[in-house]
């Protein structure tokens, strides 16, 4: 096999041009055979195969500075730089990142996990590059989805000043994660399918070739020649016009090709801005087909491309029929996203309500003012953003939504940890940094009936207001417990002694299988559902304090500043002297593994839930 050849960093510019088809296929066929078992980001690595390959072909890594947006579409990267065999790891806990890590490699100039990054840091080396007097390349590699937000358009706006070379490389598969939307997505469709462009060519080159003798050779000179034509029809480009020179489009799966406008690039002085077009999900069919379905890609049966593992039903699914069912009985319900529709359950209301559905790309920011804007007009819309997408915003909910008071609804899926994609996506930030906020409510249910009235709820109270669910299988446990919400108010599931456990969201379904394995030891703690992060319960707190000895509080967020400490600042200001313990997740950024070990730990599996308890049990009696 070719790719045993490749061992470390270098190794495949040793490799004959004659024989880089036969790597790219087995490049695929590694990632393909790997990713089935591992689960990963498929599609994304498979559409840019070739790119990678002619990139460290040209350039001399770790010397020079290559730069993924995103990062997802890296595998191949990995590959290339002596990382083929901790693909045995991937996106375990202290295995291999599934997203470049400057920690891992010296080849991974920068690390990323969220979208549009990418200019902005290339263009920070290459000023740190001419600050020292070096001579290395910068290479930023973004994607036309990542290409929406807006931070991407203000690195782009702050390059047209640039006097030295820095080669932006945009990876144009017509996709984010769900389709692009927006005006340079339709820009970038111009110039690859420009019907004036097509036609000027058909045209020249039917009258050229009619010439005697010399007009087919001037035919094939113009076919080599990469600026020609196209340069005639659409010369006053937007990057252009930005004071950045424009290559391209090249094919993204023809390597040569690639390397001769790679070098090219190479040698202007300024920024140059190298359009290459790939497929995403390119040479595995069920991918090409599905290419969503294989962004984040569980285990999967590589013949049919069908997960191997049954799907259950998940929060996104519960958000996916209430919205459903919301917008079927207001028409003032509308929906906002940015770029996540599939991913956040909107498929079916964009379907059914399409003129009242809001894919805004990836720009979080936006998407969070313009429901804003809604709002203030009398609409009712819902932001449904994953967590960790949601704090690039945080100035927008303060500033625009909340200082206004305006009705918004905030979804905010993957809430708490969401496991292999690690510390770029653990969501345990959103309770801490929304609490700071005046005038923001914040709930999180217990289980999945829990979620449709909270979202209902959340729909009629009026102000700006969050509900944070978790990743994966929804909770159906406390089926009987179905108190009705009120602002504030928490939820007594089990009635215990003198130990009382207010658990959170997620954690209510752990604490209530510790509070069985207590059982069984002669422990019976009081449960509690919090329900809302904010406001806390305080008048439950009052009256609690007098029968508990110790409270113990549970979340999937960050204690530092959370709902255990807002919990114990409550009681303390109330003059209570009894144990507080809050159980959480420490100072620091959560790693990635699967969700059980994380849970294991840091002490928030029901066992070491119930040892707490337990031990609070123990001083108590001491």
């Amino acid at each position: 096999m070719i790719l045993e050849r490749i061992e470390k960093t270098g190794d495949i510019k040793k490799i004959p041009e004659s024989d880089l088809p036969a790597l790219a296929g087995e490049i695929r066929s590694f990632l393909i055979e790997t990713l089935s078992k591992k689960g990963g980001h498929l599609a994304s690595s498979l559409g840019t195969v070739e790119l990678t390959m002619a990139l460290h072909r040209v350039f001399d890594l770790p010397e020079d500075k290559l730069i993924w947006d995103v990062g997802h579409q890296a595998y191949t990267h990995k590959i290339l730089t002596g990382r083929k065999e901790d693909f045995a790891t991937l996106r375990d806990m202290d295995g291999m990142s599934g997203f470049p890590k400057r920690t891992e490699s010296d080849c991974d100039a920068f690390g990323t996990g969220h979208a549009s990054t990418s200019i902005s840091a290339g263009l920070g080396m290459v000023r740190a590059r001419d600050l020292s007097g070096d001579d290395y390349h910068v290479i930023s590699v973004i994607g036309d989805g990542a290409l929406t937000g807006g931070m991407a358009f203000e690195g782009l706006n702050n390059c047209g000043a640039l006097k030295t070379n820095y080669i932006i490389v945009l990876n144009d598969n017509n996709m984010s994660i769900s389709e692009n939307v927006g005006g340079m997505a339709v820009q970038l469709s111009h110039l690859r399918t420009s019907k004036g462009y097509t036609d000027l060519k058909d045209s020249v080159q039917s009258s050229l070739e009619k010439i005697p003798v010399y007009g087919e050779k001037i035919v094939a000179k113009i076919r080599r020649t990469k600026s020609g034509i196209k340069q005639l029809v659409i010369p006053g480009m937007v990057f252009e016009e930005l004071g950045i020179m424009y290559l391209g489009p090249v094919d993204g799966h023809n390597i040569p090709a690639m390397e001769d406008v790679f070098r090219r690039a190479a040698s202007f002085e300024g920024p140059v801005l190298v359009h290459v077009v790939t497929k995403k999900g390119r040479g595995y069919a069920p991918a090409e087909r599905h290419p969503s379905r294989f962004h984040g890609a569980e285990p999967f049966e590589i013949e049919s491309g069908l997960p191997l593992n049954h799907k259950d039903v998940s929060y996104s699914d519960i958000f996916s029929t209430v919205m459903l069912k919301m917008g079927e009985r207001d028409e003032k319900v509308c929906a906002v996203t940015a770029a996540m529709m599939d991913g956040t359950g909107l498929k079916r209301f964009h379907n059914r309500f399409p003129e009242r559905f809001f894919d805004v790309g990836i720009a979080e920011e936006h998407a969070v003012t313009f429901a804003a804007g809604l709002a203030a007009d009398g609409w009712k819309p819902v932001v449904a953003i994953y967590s960790s997408f949601l704090q690039r915003a945080y100035d927008q909910i303060l500033h625009d939504v909340c200082l206004q008071d305006l009705p918004v609804v905030f979804a905010i899926d993957r809430a708490g940890i969401v496991g292999r994609d690690g510390p770029t996506h653990q969501g345990v930030f959103d309770i801490a940094f929304l609490s700071t906020i005046p005038n923001m409510m914040i709930l999180a249910p217990k289980n999945k009936w829990e979620l449709s009235d909270m979202l209902k709820f959340a729909l009629r109270y009026g102000h700006p207001i969050a509900v944070r669910y978790p990743r994966g299988a929804v909770c159906t446990d406390f089926q009987d417990k179905r108190a009705k919400i009120t602002v504030g108010k928490c939820e007594e599931l089990i009635s215990g002694d003198t130990v009382c456990i207010l658990a959170l969201g997620s954690m209510v379904e752990k604490a209530g299988k510790a509070v069985d394995l207590l059982a069984q030891k002669g422990f019976h703690p009081t449960l509690v559902n919090a329900r809302f992060a904010k406001p806390i319960d305080s008048t439950y707190l009052c009256q609690a304090r007098e029968k508990y000895k110790a409270f113990i509080t549970i979340e999937d967020g960050v204690l530092s500043g959370g709902f255990g400490e807002q919990v114990l600042k409550v009681l303390y200001t109330m003059g209570y002297r009894g144990q507080v313990k809050n159980l959480g997740f420490p100072d620091e950024f959560i790693g990635q593994g699967d969700c059980g070990q994380l849970y294991e730990k840091y002490g928030l599996s029901a066992e070491a839930i119930a040892k707490a308890v337990e031990e609070s049990y123990v001083k108590e009696a001491t």
